[in-house]
């Protein structure tokens, strides 16, 4: 499981549990499941998705992302959620 959580300079979008999650990083999109091998990376901008018990999906542009010890970090410039 990861513990995932996404922040804009407004607020914070989501806090919790996945079973993976695809990022739009500045070359194309990363996936992310559990035991991924740390790493940080910029951020294009795309849809975020978050999948789990309760999946989200965001629209980003900019920062960055971060997976250290199965704790993904997203730390975006503008995000807003997708309904």
């Amino acid at each position: 499981m990861l513990k995932v959580s996404v922040v804009s300079p407004e607020a914070t979008l989501f806090e919790g549990d996945a079973t993976s999650v695809v990022a739009p990083a500045f070359d194309g999109e990363v996936g992310i499941l559990p035991s991924h091998a740390p790493m940080i990376t910029v951020l294009g901008q795309g849809t975020l998705r978050v999948e789990g018990a309760t999946p989200a999906r965001f629209a980003v542009a900019g920062g960055f992302v971060q997976v250290v010890d199965n704790n993904v970090r997203v730390v975006t410039e503008k995000a807003s959620v997708i309904k």
